[in-house]
């Protein structure tokens, strides 16, 4: 029997992971309960994992995973599968050689589990910007409600300068295509049509900023002719 903090709490976590691949912060956490310190976070949290409904990884940024929910709760998704748990379903592990997002195509509905293959497309930087996209490695299902509206495509993550957003090395991001993003997105970018990154977009003006989500990377401007957005971040999957 969960606590009625504890159930906010959980319930929560399961919004925010399902509507956006990744897990809220203790500050967020916090503020949605109305807590005045993060230590009752940390409380909550903790009694959720004793209780097996939680997974924390340590040492890791915002590393929660819902292990299961309340009975009474219908019909959970669960975004977060894992790697092997994709290479099962598709058969197929890949090589990789460039290419550009925009060759993906549409995702197909998977035959099991209510899920949706996209193509992985090869590796992208949330660190130093890196040679742009690859081609498609595989296809990666993913739960069909992490998807918004037209085409996807999965890239693996290099680096971490996105970790206080939630995304960590080795993670795989799910992007929906699109040529535009607001002030705020975080965004696939190719840069002089040459290098890519993800990155949290800041419009400055005529100027273009990428942000990290790490305070040991600085941001970088760029002239809105030099930054080309390839897509938007609607989803993570992470390897356990």
């Amino acid at each position: 029997m969960l606590t009625r903090k504890q159930h906010e709490l959980l319930m929560f976590i399961h919004e925010r992971v399902r509507e956006t691949g990744v897990p809220p912060s203790f500050d967020e956490m916090k503020e949605a309960l109305d807590l005045k310190s993060k230590s009752g976070i940390h409380r909550l949290v903790t009694a959720l994992e004793e209780r097996g409904f939680l997974k924390r990884l340590e040492k890791r940024a915002r590393a929660i995973e819902i292990v299961r929910l309340p009975e009474n709760v219908p019909d959970p998704i669960r975004p977060a599968i894992s790697r092997n748990q994709a290479q099962r379903l598709t058969g197929s592990r890949g090589s990789r050689a460039p290419s550009d997002p925009r060759s993906g195509g549409t995702p197909r509905r998977h035959e099991t589990e209510g899920s949706t293959n996209v193509p992985v497309l090869g590796r992208i930087a949330a660190g130093t910007p890196i040679e742009a996209l690859q081609h498609k490695i595989a296809d990666l299902p993913v739960p069909a409600g992490m998807l918004a509206r037209g085409e996807h495509y999965a890239l693996e993550v290099t680096g971490d300068s996105m970790i206080n957003a939630g995304i960590l090395d080795g993670d795989t991001v799910v992007i929906q295509q699109a040529a535009t993003a607001n002030t705020g997105d975080i965004v696939v970018a190719l840069i002089d049509d040459s290098e890519a990154t993800l990155k949290r977009l800041r419009r400055r003006g005529d100027s273009i900023a990428l942000e990290a989500a790490n305070p040991a990377y600085e941001t970088r401007l760029y002239g809105a002719d030099r930054v080309r957005i390839q897509g938007k971040l609607v989803g993570l999957v992470r390897r356990y």
